[in-house]
């Protein structure tokens, strides 16, 4: 019975061991979300703030990348 209680208590200690590592993996992978949402957040802000102050130019990109991309889709 010696055996299977150390067997028991090394897997209890494993188990324990990736617990513990998923849970610092969920928490660092939760920053990061955080982050990314914060940076994309400010880059529409800024898109948002130029298209205000540039409308004309604005559209002339959109249109511009709409016709590169309607090109590079038909040619597929």
């Amino acid at each position: 019975m010696e055996i299977t209680d150390k067997a028991a208590n090394l897997a209890h200690e494993t188990f324990d061991k990736v617990a513990s590592t998923t849970n610092r993996a969920a928490e660092a992978l939760g920053e990061k979300g955080e982050q990314l949402i914060t940076i994309e957040q400010h880059m529409m802000k800024n898109c948002r703030g130029y298209v205000r102050d540039h409308p004309l130019t604005s559209l002339g990109i959109t249109a511009a990348v709409g016709f590169v991309l309607g090109r590079l889709l038909i040619r597929r």
